[in-house]
C-alpha cells in the first residue's frame, strides 16, 4: 500500500536532486504517473507516452483515448526543446516526439469518432484504416493497427 498519495505534482528532494512526480487523470490506466528529474531535464513518462508505437488503452481501468491525449498535452507542457524524454515504450526521444504522439492520437481519434458518428460499425472502421499513414511504423510493436482502432472506437 502506498504511504503517500498525491493528486497532481509531488516534488521530492533526494541527494541534492529534485524529482517531480506527476499524477494523471486516467489515460493508459487509472494510475498513470511520470517522474521529472528537474536538474537533469529528463522526463520519464511511463505509459503516458509510447514513442512511435500505438498505445494500449486499458478501458478496464478507466483508461481512454481522451485521457491519453490529455496526458500527452501535459507532457508537452512539461518538456522543453532540450528535455530528454523516456517513454514507457519505444526509444528515448524529445519534445518533438511528444508532439508527434499527441498529433497521431488526435488524428486517429477524430477520424474514428467521425466514422462512428455516421453509424459505421467497428469492422467497417477498421477496414477503412484511419491510421494508414502511421500503421507501418506505429503498428508493429505492442498494438497492431486494428487493435488500436478498436480501442479508440470503444472510447469515442
Amino acid at each position: 500500500m502506498p504511504s503517500t498519495v498525491f493528486q497532481d505534482d509531488y516534488p521530492l528532494h533526494i541527494n541534492g536532486a529534485t524529482l517531480v512526480l506527476k499524477h494523471y487523470l486516467p489515460a493508459h490506466t487509472d494510475s498513470d504517473m511520470s517522474v521529472f528529474f528537474e536538474e537533469a531535464d529528463v522526463l520519464h513518462t511511463g505509459d503516458t507516452f509510447w514513442n512511435r508505437d500505438y498505445p494500449f488503452i486499458d478501458h478496464g481501468t478507466v483508461g481512454s483515448i481522451d485521457g491519453q491525449i490529455r496526458a500527452a498535452e501535459a507532457n508537452i507542457t512539461r518538456a522543453t526543446d532540450k528535455t530528454i524524454v523516456i517513454p514507457g515504450h519505444g526509444t528515448v526521444g524529445g519534445k518533438e516526439d511528444l508532439i508527434l504522439f499527441r498529433n497521431v492520437l488526435v488524428e486517429i481519434r477524430d477520424k474514428v469518432a467521425a466514422l462512428k458518428k455516421t453509424g459505421k460499425s467497428l469492422p467497417e472502421v477498421v477496414a477503412m484504416k484511419p491510421g494508414a499513414r502511421y500503421d507501418a511504423e506505429w503498428g508493429n510493436l505492442f498494438q497492431n493497427p486494428s487493435d488500436f482502432v478498436a480501442l479508440v472506437y470503444q472510447g469515442v
